[in-house]
């Protein structure tokens, strides 16, 4: 049964615990796409909203925006932080997409949705590597050139 079970790829356990595990990965795939993209969404809104809206003449309510919220404070004064943990949470995310299987099923239906999800996948790491170096720019480099 066991030599039937590693041809099919189908796991050795099935204890409570085993799909524990598999259940928890699988979470962390899915979660690890958005989060990567919710923190490179918070390297813009710390470094590079401010600039945009100073150089778009908006100070003002960039302060009006801050005296509402001002949590946002906080992300320019660690940004350091925020983009060592978005930087991380990316670099997990591409080599998740890199090293996972990229076999989908052999049904057309289930083909398409597969394809689909790697597409929409592959938007939003790139769109969160987008929002990381734009970030950066306003972050580490614009400061010393403006």
């Amino acid at each position: 049964m066991m030599l039937l079970c590693a041809a099919l790829g189908a796991p050795e356990s099935s204890s409570p615990a085993h799909r524990a595990s598999q259940d928890w990965a699988t979470r962390l795939k899915r979660l690890l796409p958005f989060t990567s993209l919710f923190f490179s969404l918070s390297t813009l809104v710390c470094c590079a909203l401010p600039a945009l809206f100073v150089a778009l003449g908006a100070g003002a309510t960039f302060v009006s925006i801050l005296g509402v919220c001002p949590q946002l404070i906080w992300l320019s004064e660690n940004k350091g932080i925020v983009f060592s943990v978005a930087a991380t949470l990316l670099t997990l995310n591409i080599l998740q997409r890199r090293l996972a299987p990229r076999e989908c099923p052999t049904d057309p239906q289930l083909a398409l949705q597969c394809t689909r999800a790697r597409r929409m996948s592959g938007f939003i790491s790139g769109l969160s590597l987008l929002c990381l170096l734009v970030g950066a720019f306003f972050a580490f480099v614009a400061p010393y050139l403006f």
